[in-house]
């Protein structure tokens, strides 16, 4: 077990580095460039994998609190909460960049070229939507979480070694379930929706360029690279959310976790936050050039 624990450190170590750095990075673009509409969503994502990371890991946000002198039952639903949260912000920013890059390289003629002129002002609305919704959605569960007591007096199933979920009414419990699946699995489609869209879209631009023979022309198409880039992290999204909702509800459902369970389940769950920055670093042209003017600008200095 303190192998999987060490694991857990380490991804979770790793996450957060290339998170704060993708962070640091489109908050410089947004702020002293023109940034594109996938910055925005990207520097969004961003600082809610580094809160996932803090909280939904209940690795360092609890070794924080248990410093402090705060109540285990309200330390239990704040984790929770914010937990929750942003989970919900995850898979609704995972799903607007293909959205916003089916837009993007859609052509002039289809129905989405109209949207293109007040795209960034979209988003700002879409943002407001995502955000409120997925504080008030989250807020009634947390009446559902406390703290540790003795569970073979209650009903109580352990999920951390301080805090349990309390067992809720069949049809607020399905209600909850309700919901959760239905945005879900509207947001999934959406994404897989756009993403057969964009591959068709991809497939048709180089069939077009096999016959004008410009090859070279459509390898180095930053549109082509952006869309890989969103169709790669979107299918690996995808594959990682559908394995955490299985483990999640068959523990629900059995009203039982096992802590190597548990241990899998946090390490699923981190690891699109985990892969996501890294495959943005190696795949953004600009960060590759930033990254190759400094290390020249170091040897330079050093000789």
């Amino acid at each position: 077990m303190s192998l999987f624990k060490n694991v857990l450190y380490f991804q979770a170590g790793l996450g957060v580095l290339a998170n704060m750095f993708l962070l640091f990075f489109y908050i410089f673009i947004i702020l002293g460039h023109r940034p594109k509409p996938t910055d925005l969503i990207s520097c969004q994502l961003t600082f809610v994998h580094i809160m996932m990371f803090l909280a939904g890991g209940d690795i360092w946000l609890t070794d924080i609190f248990e410093t402090l002198n705060i109540e285990n039952d309200f330390k239990c639903k704040t984790i929770f909460y914010i937990s929750r949260v942003m989970r919900g912000l995850s898979i609704c920013n995972t799903c607007l960049p293909s959205v916003v890059q089916a837009v993007t390289i859609s052509p002039s003629t289809s129905l989405l070229a109209k949207f293109k002129p007040r795209l960034k002002m979209y988003l700002i609305y879409a943002f407001f939507c995502i955000w409120s919704f997925n504080l008030l959605y989250s807020s009634n569960q947390i009446l559902y979480v406390g703290g540790f007591t003795n569970l073979s007096e209650t009903n109580q199933m352990k999920v951390t070694k301080s805090c349990t979920l309390l067992p809720k009414n069949y049809i607020i419990k399905g209600l909850i379930l309700t919901v959760s699946i239905s945005r879900d699995v509207f947001l999934v489609g959406v994404m897989l929706t756009t993403s057969t869209y964009m591959l068709n879209i991809l497939f048709r631009h180089q069939r077009q360029c096999k016959h004008l023979h410009s090859i070279s022309y459509l390898r180095a198409s930053p549109e082509k690279r952006a869309t890989q880039t969103i169709l790669l992290l979107v299918v690996f999204f995808v594959v990682m959310y559908w394995v955490d909702f299985i483990i999640s509800s068959t523990s629900v459902m059995l009203w039982m976790y096992d802590p190597v369970v548990l241990t899998v389940q946090k390490f699923v769950m981190c690891a699109y936050p985990t892969i996501t920055p890294l495959v943005q670093i190696t795949s953004d042209n600009r960060i590759i050039i930033m990254l190759e003017n400094m290390q020249s600008k170091h040897r330079q200095n050093f000789f």
